[in-house]
C-alpha cells in the first residue's frame, strides 16, 4: 500500500474511531466529512473546505476536527490542527450554518485527536473549545498600534 493510501486509510480510521468515541461520550453525530466549496484562493482556484464531524452536545453545535498519527515522536497529535486549518474549518462551519440555518444556538469547535501506534490501543483525547472564532480574527495595522 502507497503512503498516501496508507495514510488517508488511517484517517478514515481515526475517524471512525472518534464517531464511536463522541456517541459513547454523549454526542449526537449529526454528519460526517462535510464538504462545500468556501470561496477562491489567491491565484482564483476553487476552495473546498470539510468538517470531518458535526455533532450535537446537549445543546451545543460542535463542529470537530480528526487528526489521527502512529506516532508523537517528532510532534504531538494536536499541533496538526494549526491557525490555517483552523481559518479553513471556521469558514466552512459558516457556510454550514447558513445552509441549515442554524441562528440561535451554541457552538463550538472541538479536536479529537487518536494516537494509533502500530502494535497498541489507540489514545483517543478529546479538546473541547480548541478555539473560537473570535481568536481567528486577522488583525489590522494602524499608524499607531494593532487593531481587531
Amino acid at each position: 500500500m502507497s503512503t498516501q493510501a496508507e495514510n488517508l486509510s488511517l484517517g478514515l480510521q481515526g475517524e471512525a474511531l472518534a464517531v464511536r468515541y463522541l456517541s459513547s461520550h454523549g454526542y449526537r453525530v449529526v454528519m460526517t466529512n462535510f464538504k462545500v466549496p468556501v470561496g477562491r484562493n489567491r491565484a482564483g482556484a476553487a476552495v473546498t473546505g470539510e468538517i470531518d464531524i458535526v455533532a450535537l452536545e446537549h445543546r451545543t453545535l460542535c463542529f470537530i476536527e480528526v487528526k489521527t498519527r502512529r506516532s508523537e515522536a517528532f510532534v504531538p497529535v494536536i499541533a496538526a490542527v494549526d491557525k490555517q486549518k483552523m481559518r479553513q474549518i471556521t469558514r466552512t462551519a459558516r457556510v454550514y450554518r447558513r445552509l441549515f440555518a442554524v441562528t440561535d444556538m451554541a457552538i463550538r469547535y472541538d479536536v479529537v485527536t487518536v494516537l494509533a501506534p502500530r502494535h497498541a490501543e489507540p489514545v483517543i483525547t478529546l479538546t473541547k473549545a480548541f478555539w473560537n472564532e473570535a481568536s481567528l480574527k486577522k488583525r489590522v495595522w494602524t499608524s499607531d498600534k494593532w487593531m481587531n
